[in-house]
Formats: structure tokens, C-alpha cells, sequence
């Protein structure tokens, strides 16, 4: 069984939804999920943030943030994943931001990417909301695949 078709079984088995807003695997992770049958059940859609603007106007990226530290980060991780829930509709949200190469962007070398999982608000608390960094080598179709695993295995382990 494949991460994609292990994600979707556990979504539809607690009949949650997810969505992602991606950058780096340009809708990969979103490809991926839709190729098991039944991904309709889980799966509401994506965002492919690939350009700078798009994260702000499209996933609600502060524009200063954007402006000061780059696209290469937790908190623009953070912020896409929350977009992507919001405009989605989705109980769960996966984001990846980061570099695929040939070059390094905003001060990140390549293979360099940020990952982000958000789940849905308990009461009044906060939403359950997970980053984590991570750093990949080989050419850009190595990175941009292991992305898209590595996406699938933290949504697994925080689900």
C-alpha cells in the first residue's frame, strides 16, 4: 500500500478532510491522493502556491512576512496550511515550502523544506498545528519526491 493510499484510508475511516497548499511539489501531494480510488471521500482540494504573490492573495501569507524573511520558512508553512484549510473547507491541512533547485531561494540551499500539518480548532483552544524542517539531497525530481513521501508520513504520524 502506497503513503497516499495509507493517508486515505485512515482520513476515510474517521471521516475527516483534507487539503494542501503546496509550493515546492507543485500539486504532487495533491496528484498523489487523488490517484487512490476514493480519495473523493477525503480529499477537498489544493492550493499550488509556486509563485511568491499566490501565497499571500491565494493562501493568506502575510505579505510583510513574505517581505522580510522570504518564502523559505515555518511560519509561511504555518500560514499556507492554515490558507489552505480555510479555503478548502478541509478539517486537515498539509503545506510544503522550499527549495527544489537548481539555486538556493531567499538563503536556503537547495533541498532545504518546511513542512506543515493543521487540524481542526477543539472549543476555543487553538488548532492542533505541527512544522518541521527538513533537509534533502539529490537533483530536484529526488527532492520534490521525497517531499511529497515525507508529507504523507507526517500526516500519518499526527493523525
Amino acid at each position: 500500500m502506497s503513503l497516499a493510499e495509507d493517508v486515505i484510508k485512515k482520513m476515510t475511516g474517521r471521516s475527516i478532510t483534507l487539503s494542501t497548499c503546496e509550493s515546492l511539489t507543485g500539486g504532487g501531494i495533491g496528484a498523489a491522493l487523488t490517484a487512490v480510488p476514493g480519495a473523493s471521500a477525503v480529499f477537498r482540494g489544493a492550493l499550488v502556491t509556486y509563485a511568491r504573490e499566490l501565497k499571500a492573495s491565494l493562501a493568506g501569507v502575510d505579505e510583510e512576512l513574505i517581505a522580510n524573511e522570504g518564502v523559505v520558512n515555518e511560519l509561511t508553512a504555518l500560514q499556507m496550511a492554515l490558507g489552505a484549510q480555510s479555503a478548502c473547507d478541509s478539517d486537515w491541512a498539509v503545506s510544503t515550502t522550499g527549495v527544489a533547485g537548481p539555486t538556493e531561494t531567499d538563503g536556503a540551499k537547495v533541498g532545504t523544506v518546511w513542512f506543515a500539518v493543521v487540524g481542526p480548532r477543539v472549543g476555543m483552544s487553538d488548532w492542533p498545528q505541527y512544522t518541521e524542517l527538513k533537509q534533502f539531497e539529490g537533483d530536484r525530481e529526488q527532492i520534490r519526491s521525497a517531499a511529497i513521501d515525507y508529507s504523507m508520513e507526517m500526516l500519518l504520524r499526527v493523525l
